[in-house]
Order: structure tokens, then sequence, then C-alpha cells
């Protein structure tokens, strides 16, 4: 790219001769930038950035304002850091409290103040009473605002009626507005910003109308009581802000190598209002979705995480001065023994991961195949009523996703009136209120034990059919949900085997009649962490979010063993993540840092053309028209054309792109008169004079990529993919001694890829 930049400084001295026209001096408007669902060349945009960042520091010397413009191009990219931190945080608190307040609207309406979420209603009350903090006369279920009664069939009938009714109101509004106005908007997200951070374009996926829309319909979907969470929605929402604040800037709206630097800090400060989470948000980041992540990258995610926490902290939406509704405490430390269940735990995690994976997989497939996919709006009702009519009758599932985690993680304190902590206390107890020792199982932990098993099965099955429709949907929660209740129900069990057998040998070490040895909490805790991880195969980033969660130093050990047994136990049936498993249903061009390449295949075996195909399409250094190459254009679908000395003797100059080509004829003939179909079009330094009577030529030297990517027919494929990962390239030359023999794309090497791995090559292209 070093040549690419002396020759463009050069071109302005060759153009005294003859006739011959270099009118690139000027930048074409548009040339280098990239068409809807094309891979980006991050060789060309890096060196881009080098050669702007030469002019910048040159002129700087010149003069003071020069030197001033040079500092606030500096800044300019913590500036957006910024700007991505409080707006992603003032949305994410926004969200946060709209979802509140709907989700109570299902069951009932604050007379003082409608828009008074049921907790904020009973807040500002003077007549609740410390046991009965959930009841207060402004809070009306619908049953008492219409009938006057809260008790009886008929109030159930018609609590149940309007719940369900709520819940529909809601979805279908959701998914009508994204398919109205922003069809971008549904699913997670996620696995559409690993693509584009790994350099693919999906013009629209982050623009305004997309988090317009997203938002709304986030607050929409969250609280039609949908087995979905926001958690991987507010990534694309925060993406939706990064994309919005760079093109401010025009170091990043004509960059976009730079503007995908933007995108992953933007990631993080997403996870990091999603969960409270600055240090798992950026881990997040690292780990799970970004392709390229420079040490700056690392510095300004950091920071954007920051303001965008502490952005969510000051608006305070759960009123607990915390972050997020499910943070916990808890007073007694883990022991040895208790990692057995913990690892059993991991085991659950992975299982259900897989299940998830394959299960969702296979669903998504068939919505793609068949009639289901052309009634996305019949499929959402359909899936919120049986989720509304089931969820209901059980209190577990009825309340919000988060509630729920909350409790499951809460540990029972002297204070706690859920169902949860009805144990049998001793008369006798005298201990501080946060010490309470193990104790006998009462009728109400008994009864909530059948009510989670319920939750645990409507929930493992329900989520399967909810992810990936037309509606923004996050997986998280409800993943944390399936491994929170298979938690508590194991952390109950562990607990009165404790109190009822402290005498067998692996209690009687550490756990002593009368003393607080199970927390059931924690349990819930280390089953959320594998069931997500199962998920998504998260690891670091995962045991971090989940220890910021709940404020746990001390159980990162149980955290972590739960997270690496459930990658282990997913990975042993299946390497892909559920994110990396929707790219490959997409169709995405992703090439996974992950995936390991060990076939014994050489360059020659992929390259285009094959034996029987037509031979390369090439143009000439000095002999090609204009009308051969718009011939070209039309006759061809290809991104790019290498550029040899002659057909015969096939020697590489060097490539260049479609869209360059066509914007630069297109400008020579709005700018130069005698550029005709007839015009010889050169692609050489010193072009030799024309005859006074022959038609203008055109220098197009400027546009051409001079050191294009070249490896030789006998380079192994394994080298191949590597330098297609890590240079990001969108193309590669096949050449043997200087000869051009083929090219190689990154569909070829993503095509191959699938064969070798005995699936269809066709199936992984974009559709």
């Amino acid at each position: 790219m070093a040549s690419e930049g002396s020759d463009m400084g050069s071109t302005g001295e060759i153009n005294g001769s003859g006739n011959l026209m270099d009118f690139l001096d000027e930048p074409i408007p548009d040339v280098g930038t990239y068409e809807d669902f094309h891979t980006i060349d991050w060789l060309r945009e890096k060196s881009r950035d080098t050669d702007r960042h030469r002019k910048i520091a040159n002129k700087s010397k010149e003069s003071i304002w020069e030197f001033i413009k040079g500092l606030l191009d500096a800044w300019s990219g913590w500036v957006v850091m910024l700007l991505i931190g409080l707006l992603a945080g003032t949305l994410a608190g926004v969200i946060d409290l709209a979802v509140d307040w709907m989700t109570d609207l299902k069951e009932g309406v604050c007379l003082s103040a409608f828009w008074y979420s049921h907790e904020q209603c009973c807040w500002t009350s003077n007549e609740t009473t410390f046991d009965d903090r959930d009841k207060c006369p402004q809070w009306q279920k619908w049953s008492e605002l219409m009938v006057g009664r809260s008790e009886g069939a008929s109030a159930y009938v018609l609590n149940y009626f309007l719940y369900v009714m709520w819940a529909l109101t809601f979805a279908f509004l959701a998914v009508s507005l994204v398919r109205v106005f922003a069809p971008y908007a549904c699913g997670s997200g996620i696995p559409e910003i690993k693509t584009i951070l790994s350099g693919f374009i999906i013009r629209g996926y982050l623009g305004k109308w997309t988090l317009l829309i997203k938002t709304v319909t986030l607050v929409l979907a969250v609280s039609s009581g949908l087995s979905l969470g926001k958690e991987g929605p507010l990534v694309h929402v925060a993406c939706c802000c990064g994309n919005l604040f760079s093109g401010l800037f025009s170091k990043y709206s004509k960059n976009e190598a730079k503007r995908r630097e933007v995108l992953s800090a933007a990631a993080a400060a997403g996870v990091s209002v999603a969960f409270g989470a600055p240090i798992g948000g950026v881990l997040f980041s690292l780990e799970e979705v970004s392709y390229y992540f420079p040490l700056k990258t690392l510095w300004r995610s950091f920071f954007a995480a920051l303001v965008a926490a502490f952005t969510l902290r000051s608006i305070n939406p759960f009123g607990n001065s915390r972050l997020v509704l499910f943070y916990v405490e808890y007073h007694t430390p883990w022991y040895m023994a208790e990692l057995f269940p913990f690892i059993l735990l991991g085991v659950f995690g992975g299982l259900w991961g897989t299940l998830f994976v394959r299960g969702n997989i296979a669903w998504c497939h068939r919505r793609k195949t068949t009639l289901l996919g052309k009634y996305p709006v019949l499929e959402v009702i359909a899936v919120t009523a049986i989720t509304a009519i089931v969820a209901f009758p059980n209190p577990y599932t009825r309340r919000s996703t988060s509630e729920l985690i909350s409790e499951l993680f809460n540990d029972c304190g002297a204070l706690e009136s859920s169902q949860l902590c009805d144990y049998i206390n001793d008369s006798n107890m005298t201990r501080p209120i946060d010490d309470i020792p193990d104790r006998p199982a009462g009728p109400g932990v008994y009864a909530a034990l059948w009510q989670l098993a319920l939750a645990l099965i409507f929930k493992i099955v329900i989520t399967i059919f909810t992810f990936g429709m037309k509606i923004p949907s996050g997986l998280f929660i409800p993943s944390m949900a399936v491994g929170a209740i298979a938690g508590r129900i194991v952390g109950i069990g562990v607990e009165q085997m404790a109190y009822h057998h402290h005498d067998w040998i692996i209690f009687k070490n550490w756990c002593r009649p009368g003393a607080d040895c199970v927390t059931p909490g924690l349990y819930a805790m280390v089953g959320a962490a594998a069931c997500l991880g199962g998920v998504t195969r998260m690891t670091v980033s995962l045991v971090v979010i989940m220890f910021e969660l709940t404020g746990g130093l001390e159980y990162i050990v149980p955290l972590m063993a739960a997270a690496v047994t459930s990658k282990w136990v997913a990975d042993a049936f299946g390497k892909e993540g559920i994110y990396e498993s929707h790219i490959h249903l997409n169709g995405y061009p992703f090439l996974d840092v992950k995936d390991e390449f060990t076939h014994r295949t050489l360059a020659t075996d992929v390259m285009r053309p094959r034996r029987s195909e037509p031979p390369l399409a090439v143009l000439t250094q000095d002999s090609t028209t204009v009308e051969d190459v718009e011939t070209l254009i039309k006759d061809t679908d290809y991104n790019g054309f290498p550029v040899v000395v002659s057909k015969e003797s096939e020697r590489l100059i060097g490539f260049v792109q479609r869209r360059d080509l066509l914007l630069a004829i297109k400008s020579a003939r709005q700018k130069q008169d005698g550029v005709v179909s007839s015009s010889v079009v050169y692609f050489i330094e010193d072009a030799p004079q024309s005859p006074a009577s022959s038609p203008q030529s055109l220098k197009l030297r400027r546009i051409l990529n001079l050191c294009p990517f070249t490896v030789t027919d006998h380079t192994p494929m394994e080298t191949v993919v590597d330098i297609f990962r890590k240079l990001g390239l969108r193309q590669c030359l096949v050449t043997r001694s200087g000869r051009l023999l083929g090219i190689i794309t990154k569909k070829d090497v993503l095509r191959h890829m699938a064969q070798m791995a005995n699936q269809d090559p066709e199936s992984i292209m974009f559709n």
C-alpha cells in the first residue's frame, strides 16, 4: 500500500503529456467506499488511515491552528466514547423504567399516578406495613378496579383474561412496528454485530430508524412476558449509538475499519448497562463479539463502559442504588465439598446449552424454509398467547424473568416474605439477622419446589421457540433463569440433606448443627452462569459479569468451575455457540478465529477459475478501452479485476475494485470532454503520446492497488485461511513465478471450509 501512496503524490507531474488526462488529481466522491452486503478491505482501510495520520502530522508543524486541529482529531475518539456512554446509559435507564411499569400494567394500575409501577406506587404510600409491603390501597388489581373484588373465581378469571390481553397487545405492537418500520430491529443483534465487526457491510442495520424502533419494541417485547431478555438487544442499541456518533467525525465516517473500533467499544458499553458490569462488558466485547481489538480500543471500551455505567447509576432505575435488579450479598463462605454439586450444575448447563442450540437452530431453519416464515405476526401472537396462558397460573412464570432471577439469587434472611423462605424456625434462636442457621423446609418451600420444577420445564421448552422471532429478543436472561431455577432446586436439596444428615462424612467436617452451611441462592447463581455459558460458550467474561452482578468476589472459584465444565460439556457435542450457529444459519461471510483448519489442501485446489471454467477476467495495463471495461463490468458480477501486463504474458501489475472503476469512468465522462467508448485506459505511470486524431485517453493509475496480496499456487490452505483471518482480506491472488493463475475470495475460503466439514458449500452463502 505504501507504493500506492507514493504514486498518488507523483501523478500531478505527468499531466502535461499530450492529450492524456489524469483527472483523478481531485478525489472522486465515493471511491474507496463499499456496496451493501460486501466485505471491507482491512489492509486498504488501515493504509488510508496511516496516510491520513501522516498528513495531519506534517500539517500540524505548519501553524498553531493546524496543530490544534491535530489535537482535536486525536481527541475525537474519546469524545465519541463519551457520547456513546451517555446515550447508551440513558436509553438503558429509560428501557428499565418502562419495562418495570408495563410489566406491572398487566396485573393492575396505580391510582395515585398511573405511570408508577407497583413498587413505586407502594413506596409513596403511608399505609404500607412491612409484612404486606406489596399491598397498598393506591395499587389496585384490574379485578378490584372493575368489579370491586380481589379474591374469588370471577376476579381470578378477569385478571387472567386481562393479563393475556395486555401481553398480546404488547407483542402485536412490537412485531408490527418491526415489520413496518425497521425489519433489522428483530432478534438479538449479536450475530449480525459479530459479522459487521468482522468487516461485512449491512447498511441500515445500525441506522437511526433501527435504533428508535429497537428501543421502543424492546420495551414492548420484554413487557409482553415472552421468554426473552433485553441484554443482547441492548448491545445492538449501543452499537447503533456508536454508528450514529461515528458519523459526526470524518475520521470514522470515511474509514470502515476505524468505525469498527468504535462499534467494538459500543458493544462493551451495551453489556455494561445490560448487567451493570463495566469490566465484564469490555471482556465480552474482546472475547465474544470483536474481530479486531487493538490496545487503543481496549482503553476506549473501558472508558465507554465506565461512562455508560455511571449514567445508568445516576438514573437509578431500580431505586436500590445498584445497576441491576439482582444484586445480592451472601454471608456464608463456600466449602470444598460443594464443588461437586457446582460441577454437576456445570454439566447441566452444558447439556441445556446443546439442547437449546440444536432445538432453536432446527426451529429457525424450519421457519426459513416453510410457510411459517411468511407469517411472522401470526407466529409472535401464537407464541405470546401460549406463553401468557401457561405462565399466569404459576407465580414464578407470571412475574418478569428478571424479578424471578432476583428472588432465586436471594439469601433467606429474617425479613424475607418469599415462599422460598418458608422454613420452620427454632423459637429459641438468638442469632444475628444475617447469620440464620440451616432450618428444616416448611410447606411453602415444598410448594415452591413443585412450582419451580414446572417453571423449569416451561422455560426450557418455550425459550427454544421464542428466540429468533421477528421481535427484539435477548437470550441472556432466559438462559440465566433456567440455570437459576435448576440451581435453587439443587441448593435447597443440598441444604436439607446437610440439615437432616449432618453426621454424614461429607458434611461432618464443615457443617455442624446450628450452623449456616449452605446458601441455596449461591447455587442459583452458579446454575445461571453454567446455563449462560453452555448457550454462548463464554468463559472469562461470563465469570466477571457474574461476580460484578452479585458483588461476590469469594465465589469466583465455583463460578469458574461451573463455566469451564459447561463449556467442556457443550463443546463435546458441538463447537458452535448460539451466535455462531445463527451466523451460519443466515449465511453471513464470517471467518471465526476460533475455528481450526487442519486439512492438507493447497491454494491451487481452491482458486478460481477451475480447469472446466472460462479463464479469469482481467484488464491489461495499456490496451483496454473504456468500452472493454464497461462490457466486462456488465457481463460479470466480480467485485474487482486483476491488472496484467498483457493477456499473453499474464504478469501481474495490481488489482482494481469494480466499484472504483465504475465511479472513475462515470466521473471522467462528466468532467472531461473527449472521453468516449474507444478511449484507451492506462494503468501505467508513463503513458505513450497519443496521435492528435485519436480520442482522449484515460489514466486510472491512482485507483490501482499496486500491492495486492498474493500467494503461490502451492501455499497450504491452512496458511491461506490464517492470512484471511488475521489480515481481514477480501481476496488474494494466486501466482507462479509472477504469472497470474487465479484468485481466492473470502467466499471461496468459506465454501472450501464447509466442503471439508461435509456441509453444503452453498448453505453458507448470505441469503
